[in-house]
């Protein structure tokens, strides 16, 4: 698998590679970023009183991880075949987790653009769907694992007490600007970026929403650094991605001078690089807000 990861993302591509899987007759994707390896299942080592999406743990080189039955988490019926089911080895936020699945089929190469935002007719702030995308007359589901696990072990997730003991900044008056797709994490950024005394957010579901935001305040004549101070963008967006901006604005003569925070569970060592070669000014691993604050901090007052 990691052979499979390359140069894609590397310069701000705007594209992906999404590894499909089955439950049942419905299919999904997950970022082959996300991904380790995937795997036969293995004897699994019941935890008692753990959550009932949890399988219990499973032992992989020296390392102890937990088994998430996905069917379980999105209430889908469990697998006909489960000696053909599969483990998908993930990593995120900082952590591994083992995803139990049915069947996992082929990789699939996109664009970003080609993803599209689930309708707020099906989905709202509990929706686990973070894009459709259509294949061959067909339709993946690409989930929000991140949201999989926080549900699971909410300690994982973005901790508002972090950003209490930091304080209040007095008179702040600068303008950030927010490219963020989960309307969960929207919520969470906007309640802890408040807490911390930020007034200013600007709030968008993507990354060619917020571009396009910025080309109209330089259409319109204004001075940009007057308008925004900050960019904080997620990685995986539908319709343009958080590395494809921080290389758009940092290619425009008008917006280079703008700093980029990247924000993402996708921030590794091994990752690390992809926003570097985009130009991104600083990158930081979901959930670690304390952090993002004392980087909003040293680039901006």
């Amino acid at each position: 698998m990691e052979a499979n990861k390359g140069i894609l993302l590397e310069s701000g591509t705007n594209e992906l590679e999404i590894v499909e899987f089955g439950l049942g007759k419905n299919k999904f994707g997950i970022n082959v970023i996300k991904v380790k390896e995937i795997i036969n299942p293995v004897p699994i080592t019941l935890v008692p009183h753990s959550h009932p999406n949890v399988e219990g743990i499973i032992e992989l080189r020296g390392e102890v991880l937990p088994v998430v039955n996905v069917a379980d988490a999105l209430g889908f019926p469990p697998s006909e075949t489960p000696e053909q089911d599969k483990f998908i080895v993930a990593e995120f936020n900082q952590q591994k987790v083992v995803f139990h699945v049915h069947t996992v089929t082929q990789i699939h190469r996109i664009s970003w653009s080609q993803i599209e935002k689930p309708s707020d007719m099906y989905q709202g702030l509990e929706s686990q769907i973070i894009g459709v995308i259509k294949l061959n007359s067909e339709m993946l589901l690409l989930l929000d694992f991140e949201k999989i696990v926080v549900e699971i072990n909410p300690e994982s997730g973005i901790n508002i007490q972090q950003v209490k003991k930091l304080g209040i900044r007095q008179n702040f008056d600068k303008r950030i600007l927010i490219a963020e797709d989960s309307p969960l994490l929207r919520k969470l950024l906007f309640d802890t970026l408040s807490e911390a005394g930020f007034k200013y957010l600007e709030f968008y579901e993507n990354g060619l929403d917020a571009f396009n935001y910025l080309e109209n305040l330089i259409e319109s004549g204004k001075v940009v650094e007057d308008e925004v101070q900050l960019v904080i963008t997620d990685i995986e967006m539908p319709q343009m991605d958080g590395h494809h901006l921080t290389r758009r604005i940092k290619e425009n003569g008008e917006l280079a001078g703008l700093p980029v925070i990247i924000f993402s569970s996708l921030i590794t060592d091994s990752l690390r690089h992809k926003g570097q070669v985009v130009g991104a000014d600083a990158q930081i691993s979901k959930p670690e807000i304390a952090e993002l604050i004392k980087l909003i901090d040293r680039l901006v007052l």
